[in-house]
């Protein structure tokens, strides 16, 4: 082993009010550093948020402007109507369902435009 992951980063247009979304989403303490990186910290895992002035939202699933990675958010399969409700308040965008209850996840944006799942366990 060579290291040890210490954070996922994740650039954006406006850190701390990604860092609020994600905070609401999966709990955590939002820790501010500068106007440029601020960072959410949960039970020893971390989520940074970059400034990237020139941020371009990833355009799912259009491989011109892939997603490039995305974040699964393990929700019970009974609360997946709730959840979704409350990503969408805070201000996730649904880009694709879960095709009428056949699969286990729902795929959102957040409001950067990064990808992530809803995914029932």
């Amino acid at each position: 082993m060579i290291g040890t992951l210490s954070a996922v980063v994740l650039d954006c247009p406006d850190p701390r009010a990604l860092a609020a979304f994600y905070a609401e989403l999966v709990g955590g303490t939002v820790e501010v550093e500068d106007d440029t990186w601020v960072e959410l910290n949960r039970d020893g895992q971390q989520l940074s948020f970059q400034l990237a002035p020139d941020h371009r939202r990833p355009a799912w699933p259009d491989p011109e402007r892939p997603q490039q990675f995305h974040l699964d958010i393990a929700v019970p399969r009974a609360e997946m109507a709730a959840a979704e409700k409350r990503v969408v308040e805070l201000g996730a965008e649904l880009l694709e369902g879960d095709l009428d209850g056949t699969r286990n996840w729902r795929v959102y944006a957040d409001p950067a435009g990064h990808p992530f799942c809803l995914c029932g366990c």
